[in-house]
């Protein structure tokens, strides 16, 4: 997407090394996106090209929780993150009636356009200002929300026993994080779900995923078919081998966090394999891995 100044001025909009930066400093912001900050808070609104709002912000409440608002569609989506406590609740609802609602496909469309914006727009992982940080991992997180799932619920960290990291799966080779690293590979075996076709251990339901940032075909992924990589998705093969952009990381697409984690891997791996993004087959997977998707470390 290209690029343009933000519509408003940015205060302190991002720190990087413990710098923030200096008020009233204009920041390229993507196009449609208004963006500003104070001290503590962010705040603005994506404008599409029908004129579509999608208003946004965050703040701190208290040290270490955040306080998190998404309007869109007569759609309200809230959070209440305690990232030093790993506990989120999450809640949606129509703003006419204050009564409870569902996630459709309109919504998640302008959720995903919000978030790829922010991911332009702001610093990648640890670089962004806190409020702003947990903001763009709470609309990645809304935008892949299926239908099935009650938008009013609690997400439970793993308090204090930590989440199942892959980072090293991520690398080439324990080197490069990202590209198609000249053909050496570091297979993570498996991304596992359930779904109608059977339960984790059935193989159908397994693959054999090369973790991390790699080659990509017309947005889609590659498998290898006997001793050829081909474009697409494979519809529960047995453990095929598979590999595409940002498979077993949080959110969706490639997001601006780098959280590799076992959860993500599973979710990624029952949407990438004959189930949509928003399929109720996956339900289990997306819970599992929202914890890790607010609040799982970066990788890198």
């Amino acid at each position: 997407m290209r690029k343009v100044l933000g519509a408003v001025a940015a205060m302190t909009l991002w720190a990087c090394g413990g710098q923030s930066a200096p008020a009233n400093e204009a920041v390229q912001a993507a196009e449609g996106l208004e963006l500003t900050s104070e001290a503590n808070a962010v705040s603005g609104r994506l404008v599409d090209a029908q004129g579509t709002q999608t208003r946004f912000s965050s703040r701190r409440v208290e040290q270490g929780v955040y306080r998190i608002e998404v309007r869109l569609n007569g759609l309200t989506l809230t959070g209440l993150v305690d990232a030093d406590n790993g506990v989120s609740s999450l809640d949606g609802f129509a703003e006419e009636t204050g009564g409870d609602t569902q996630m459709l496909d309109g919504d998640r469309g302008q959720l995903q356009a919000l978030s790829a914006a922010l991911n332009e727009t702001l610093p990648a992982g640890d670089a962004a200002q806190p409020e702003a940080k947990y903001l763009r991992r709470a609309v990645s997180l809304w935008s892949q929300h299926p239908t099935t799932v009650a938008l009013q619920r609690t997400v439970m960290g793993e308090q204090g026993r930590g989440y199942t990291m892959l980072c090293t799966y991520a690398k080439c080779n324990g080197g490069r994080w990202t590209g198609s690293c000249g053909g050496v590979y570091n297979w993570y075996s498996y991304a596992k779900h359930d779904c109608q076709h059977g339960g984790f251990e059935y193989t159908r339901n397994q693959q054999i995923a090369q973790l991390g940032d790699h080659a990509t075909c017309s947005g889609d992924e590659y498998y290898m078919n006997g001793t050829t990589w081909v474009c697409g998705e494979p519809d529960h093969w047995s453990r095929p081998k598979v590999m595409g952009i940002c498979f077993g990381r949080c959110g969706g697409g490639c997001g601006g966090d780098t959280q590799y984690t076992l959860d993500a891997t599973n979710h990624d791996g029952c949407v990438r394999n004959g189930h949509a993004l928003a399929s109720a087959y996956c339900d289990d997977q997306f819970i599992s891995a929202s914890d890790d998707e607010l609040n799982a470390p970066n990788c890198y």
